[in-house]
């Protein structure tokens, strides 16, 4: 078989709404847009939602709007993708590492409070691999030292903590169209939050601090630029493509949680635990993905087994290579103490990522969890 961890649904829909930007003079600040935004909206329950180019790119300007500069600190997890910490350190603060909890690979909230001083200025969060963190415990915290709060939602869309939409329990919530996620638009990302101030500001700030759009000027050419801003506008081209994947996130998300299910229900745990999980009742993850941590007795064997899936045809991936503050610029520039991040670098260096997005069916979860199977019989 040929099953591979991730690949983007692209149908006839997203093509023709392609096709038809293409067919038309306006390629940004148009409708699709708008569409998409109102498509992400309505799907989150959120006030607001403004596209962007990237979720990176959504997370600094999130940060670089409310003032973060040179002598700030945000609290960020250790096992994450190195963009929720780049966004931080592009605007001159500090990322301060928490090390994740074993059960879910989330933050350690019993640590946040440890690490908070008078130069912290924010909390970032993570929904690792769409299992919501416990955000009525965080937002506490945040409240408490009045400290803003972050939700890098990458691989959290369809994930729920007490029947709110993860990225409205902070601040505001990001998320990431990259083609392995839940539904892509090529490249992307989107912000939801509940502040229309805080939302104009974005909104102005994605594109140059500049006053009006192309559409919106009555004389060609002619505008004001009102603030410092970026480019960090998405395209009529990526638009296009979510409004009609946002369409189908329901179904995504429906066969995610099947896959999920039954890989988790076939898959030999004697040697292994099974991680992401919804950590309480009170949860609903997006499943982004099964993740599995090998036991003391066979975690060297890693590379062996991955390889030997590869060979069978089934994709995996590891979901982080190391944690963030042990990689090399993050290592240099702040130094690494192994003992504080002892479960991010258990879950990083002991775990494989099997694949259960709605590009496979049953058939293919019944043979990675035989095949997986039987390579653990024989190490």
């Amino acid at each position: 078989m040929n099953i591979p961890f991730g690949r983007p649904i692209i149908e006839q829909e997203e093509k023709q709404a392609v096709a038809d930007v293409l067919n038309n003079p306006i390629l940004v600040h148009g409708p699709k847009s708008d569409q998409f935004e109102d498509g992400f909206k309505k799907f989150t329950n959120s006030p607001y939602a403004i596209t962007v180019s990237s979720c990176t790119a959504g997370m600094h300007l999130v940060y670089f709007t409310i003032g973060l500069g040179p002598g700030d600190e945000v609290i960020v997890p250790a096992q994450t993708h190195i963009a929720t910490a780049h966004a931080i350190e592009l605007t001159g603060a500090k990322p301060v590492f928490v090390d994740a909890e074993i059960k879910s690979g989330n933050i350690d909230i019993s640590k946040i409070e440890l690490e908070i001083n008078k130069n912290t200025k924010a909390i970032s969060v993570v929904h690792y691999l769409g299992v919501p963190v416990d955000m009525t415990a965080v937002k506490k915290i945040a409240d408490k030292y009045n400290l803003f709060l972050l939700e890098d939602c990458a691989l959290a869309p369809g994930a729920f903590h007490k029947n709110k939409h993860v990225g409205l329990h902070g601040d505001v919530g990001v998320f990431s169209f990259y083609p392995v996620k839940h539904i892509t638009t090529a490249e992307g990302g989107i912000i939801i939050l509940k502040n229309e101030k805080l939302a104009s500001k974005l909104k102005l700030k994605k594109a140059f601090g500049v006053d009006r759009t192309h559409g919106e000027r009555k004389i060609p050419g002619m505008y004001e630029t009102l603030d410092l801003g970026f480019n960090y506008r998405m395209s009529e081209i990526h638009a296009a493509i979510g409004v009609e994947q946002v369409k189908k996130l329901p179904k995504f998300l429906q066969q995610r949680r099947s896959n999920f299910e039954l890989l988790d229900s076939l898959i030999n745990k004697d040697k292994l635990r099974i991680l992401g999980q919804p950590v309480n009742e009170e949860t609903v993850s997006s499943h982004y993905c099964l993740s599995v941590i090998l036991e003391d007795s066979i975690k060297d064997k890693r590379p062996e087994i991955m390889e030997r899936l590869k060979i069978e045809g089934v994709g995996t991936s590891i979901y982080y290579p190391q944690p963030v503050p042990r990689m090399k610029y993050y290592r240099d520039k702040y130094g690494y103490d192994e003992k504080k991040y002892r479960n991010a670098s258990l879950i990083s260096d002991n775990s494989i990522n099997l694949p259960v997005g709605p590009h496979l069916n049953k058939k293919h979860m019944k043979f990675i969890a035989k095949t997986f199977n039987k390579i653990l019989e024989l190490i």
